[in-house]
């Protein structure tokens, strides 16, 4: 019997992750695609393609959802990080998407991860809960990765590199070996950082500099 599993969201990346879910030879095989959950304020119509949408606020009180798992692409850090806690709140446990077309050596990956295509994670790398592996990343050797990060496409992570909580790197960027990008940073698209990045700054260009 397949694990049903509910998808968080309505949007675009909600739609990629049922997409993926029923067309990964491994995932259509263990997992269905159940319904969807939205706050109620955002469930207009209870449905959306041809399955229900139910209110994440009461979701665990619908008979029949006690034994599904959940899945949570969003994109905004934060507002991932939040659900992936109240459903831990809730008893669920989420499912990670590991794409078949990835090549992956990682030591470990968290819960409700998702990982496209063409990503490349070279042996001994980490990666923490509620990351985002866009397609076509290089993960290099002995890095983590920590929880609710987001990584977009095509950026290269050398090796161990710490790519701390919250932090985002925009398309094309690089990373020097040995660095660490601070929580909740940013890193601009096109961006070498070739240094270690405190908290909560953005940098931008090449070689990368605080936006001031």
């Amino acid at each position: 019997m397949k694990q049903k599993v509910v998808i968080f969201g309505l949007n675009d990346l909600a739609q990629l992750a049922e997409f993926y879910l029923l067309n990964d030879e491994y995932y259509s095989r263990y997992y269905k695609v159940h319904g969807f959950t939205v706050n109620k304020e955002y469930n207009k119509t209870g449905e959306f393609g041809d399955l229900p949408v139910w209110d994440w606020e009461t979701l665990e009180s619908n008979e029949g959802l006690e034994t599904i798992k959940l899945f949570a692409p969003i994109a905004d850090n934060k507002l991932r990080e939040k659900i992936y806690k109240e459903g831990k709140e809730k008893g669920y446990e989420f499912i990670s998407y590991i794409s078949s077309k990835c090549t992956n050596f990682a030591y470990s990956i968290g819960e409700n991860c998702f990982i496209l295509e063409d990503n490349t994670l070279q042996p001994f790398t980490t990666i923490g809960n509620n990351v985002v592996l866009w397609s076509g990343n290089h993960i290099g050797h002995h890095s983590t990765i920590e929880d609710n990060v987001f990584v977009t496409s095509h950026v290269v992570i050398s090796g161990h590199c710490q790519i701390k909580k919250g932090a985002y790197l925009g398309v094309n960027s690089t990373i020097r070996d040995g660095v660490t990008i601070g929580e909740n940073s940013v890193v601009g698209m096109g961006a070498v950082v070739t240094k270690s990045i405190p908290d909560n700054q953005t940098w931008i260009g090449s070689p990368a500099k605080q936006k001031i």
